[in-house]
């Protein structure tokens, strides 16, 4: 171990920058956001200075460094170019005993300034002693994503309710009643912003003791996004990982279920057209079950949750079991779909509102409020609506847009497979059709698809192209 890992308080204590740049400014505001109060050496400082937090703890006190600016100073941080200047400066922090850091020298350090974590009062600090600062930074960005920033509000949590639970619980045993808080539904509850219910079941806790069973299931109605696991919201991949099932849906893509625990149990319950393999009131029922033989149970669906994904039926049935839920976000289709073809959803030039419509046929026809759906400055986003196509087109055109209104249909949008083919109403059908289109499929109607061959950067080497050929010529080229 090359260095020893400490972390010092500086609340109230006086430090010294030697430095103006802009790098200075950066290892002024972590002092100042230890709680330090900071003194400059510098001729001038960068504009950067003005920004930091707390100014009035800040002063410019010279314009170069002096051995007697060190007097009654807790730390020294210099920012010097020049290595024997720097090397002098640190000798003379060294004779008084006072730490020192010396930005990209670390030969010249006393102690070294990590990658941080903050997640105040939980702190995480990630150092390669200066070997390879690069790597140290790229390391915590993926803790980042492990430690959700509620982790503060954890410990602040904790801290409250410490000596009550040092009065409770014997001292043998609030190890164990610790362990068993913070993997309990407690800690969620705080994650997911439900504080009142995370103190009622602390205090529960706390009144049953060591004996609490922790064996209390959940559901995570979570938002897998239009397939790419890139677009995973952070606590979308958290809950993943901890799920003890996994009911997941056909929009799921394999590499979103490669993410999710490993030893997790996985259910089927996709649905395609006209082949529901489970029905969705058994779903509902499904979740309401596992979640009552304390299991935490994933319900991932494809985009979001609200959005064409029943998730609001799912949920009114566990409100209705009592059992414990939370919901996280998804990107829906229409956004991460529309983004990955180039084809902005709303335009100043081209629209000014957006309208999400399920293309599902019931009984050969649509029952949709035409009126509000087929205006000329809105775009139209059509979910599921493959087979139904010629038909959506026809009713847009007798609605009012014109046959020659700009449509688009990309298939497997995000993905390395997507395929966008474009058109317009009175062609796009006939299009889809001999390019051999199969589900799922996002449609795209209104003046903004014009924008796609300008915007289109997201071209995947099989059909990139495509991206700059017109409708029939794209067609003729797909394998």
């Amino acid at each position: 171990m090359d260095y020893l890992p400490i972390f010092l308080d500086l609340r109230g204590r006086n430090c010294l920058v030697v430095g103006g740049s802009e790098t200075a400014a950066r290892k002024a505001e972590l002092l100042l956001r230890a709680g330090a109060h900071v003194e400059v050496a510098a001729p001038d400082l960068h504009e950067a200075f003005k920004r930091l937090p707390h100014p009035d703890h800040v002063r410019r006190v010279a314009d170069a460094f002096r051995p007697d600016l060190l007097d009654g100073k807790d730390a020294l941080i210099v920012v010097e170019s020049d290595a024997a200047v720097a090397g002098a400066i640190a000798d003379a922090a060294r004779a008084r005993h006072i730490p020192v850091n010396v930005t990209d020298k670390p030969a010249l350090c006393s102690f070294i300034l990590p990658s941080i974590i903050d997640r105040s009062p939980i702190m995480v600090a990630v150092s390669s002693g200066g070997a390879s600062p690069v790597l140290a930074r790229m390391l915590r960005a993926r803790l980042e994503t492990l430690i959700p920033a509620a982790y503060g509000r954890l410990s602040a949590l904790a801290s409250r309710y410490k000596s009550r639970v040092r009065e409770a619980i014997k001292p043998q045993q609030r190890r164990a009643f610790w362990e068993n808080v913070f993997l309990s539904p407690v800690a969620e509850m705080v994650f997911s912003g439900r504080d009142v219910e995370a103190e009622a079941q602390l205090d529960a806790m706390i009144k049953q003791g060591a004996d609490f069973d922790i064996s209390r299931g959940e559901v995570y109605l979570v938002g897998a996004g239009p397939g790419n696991p890139d677009l995973l919201t952070f606590r979308a991949l958290r809950l993943m990982q901890q799920a003890d099932v996994i009911v997941y849906d056909r929009l799921v893509s394999e590499p979103i279920l490669d993410m999710c625990r490993r030893d997790a149990e996985r259910i089927y319950v996709g649905k395609e057209r006209d082949d529901h393999a489970v029905p969705q009131e058994e779903i509902n029922l499904m979740l309401v079950r596992l979640a009552k033989e304390g299991k935490r149970t994933l319900r991932l669906k494809g985009g979001d949750p609200f959005i064409f994904g029943r998730g609001g039926e799912e949920i009114e049935t566990l409100v209705e079991h009592g059992v414990s839920f939370q919901v996280v976000p998804g990107i829906t289709a229409a956004a991460g779909v529309a983004s990955y073809a180039g084809i902005p959803l709303t335009h100043r030039n081209y629209a000014q509102s957006v309208a999400f419509v399920t293309g599902h046929l019931k009984e050969n026809t649509f029952n949709m409020n035409w009126e509000g759906i087929a205006r000329r400055d809105q775009t139209i986003v059509i979910y599921m609506g493959l087979k139904g196509l010629p038909l959506l087109c026809e009713a847009l055109i007798k609605h009012g847009l014109t046959p020659d209104t700009p449509a688009a249909i990309v298939q497997h949008g995000t993905l390395p497979t997507q395929r966008v083919i474009t058109g317009d109403l009175n062609t796009l059908p006939a299009l889809a059709e001999e390019a051999g289109l199969k589900a799922p499929t996002l449609i795209i109607v209104g003046h903004v698809v014009k924008l796609r061959e300008k915007l289109g950067w997201y071209q995947p080497e099989l059909h990139s192209e495509q991206a700059h050929r017109t409708p029939l010529e794209a067609v003729d080229h797909l394998p």
